[in-house]
């Protein structure tokens, strides 16, 4: 009898774990300003650890610094202005900006480069419109190297600015 209850109960485990989902996004209906509706995405956000570095959250992008250099080029700012949207967007998240180097330097002076590129990265968020208590920032200098050559594409690589969003 136990054996016959045993084989009931693995079965319906089973069979009830084998139901296929299926993979939509799920989607709400939202009102407008002008009273029209509109549809919403409404699944979860990935955020992944790895933040803008791991390029799987959508319409965040890192951006990259010339060498001993805390301002982006024009190319550059083009995505900062899009993690601003992004940031509009997703208004119930607080960003880390990560600052880094590439491996020249002191740890020192990286660590202080990667502060000043964070911190100006910051700076230029606020001015696009993302409140301050929305935005924090930190240094890894030259400690968390995206690629380890000494080639100046791979150096390049490495002179960052990383976003980090989580929920507030």
């Amino acid at each position: 009898m136990k054996k016959i209850l045993l084989s009931v109960m693995v079965f319906a485990l089973v069979s009830g774990c084998s139901s296929a989902k299926k993979n939509e996004t799920p989607t709400s209906n939202e009102q407008t300003g002008s009273g029209s509706t509109e549809k919403v995405e409404s699944s979860a956000m990935d955020f992944s650890p790895k933040g803008s570095d791991s390029g799987s959250i959508e319409g965040l992008q890192t951006v990259r610094f010339e060498y001993d250099k805390a301002t982006l080029t024009d190319d550059e700012q083009k995505k900062l202005n899009a993690n601003a949207e992004w940031m509009k967007k997703n208004a119930d998240t607080k960003m880390l900006i990560e600052g880094h180097c590439d491996q020249r330097g002191s740890i020192e002076y990286n660590l202080s480069l990667g502060e000043r590129r964070a911190n100006s990265v910051k700076q230029m968020l606020q001015k696009m419109g993302i409140p301050a208590d929305r935005l924090t920032t930190t240094s890894y200098g030259k400690e968390k190297l995206l690629a380890t050559g000494d080639a100046e594409e791979e150096m390049a690589q490495n002179r960052r600015a990383n976003f980090v969003p989580s929920k507030k």
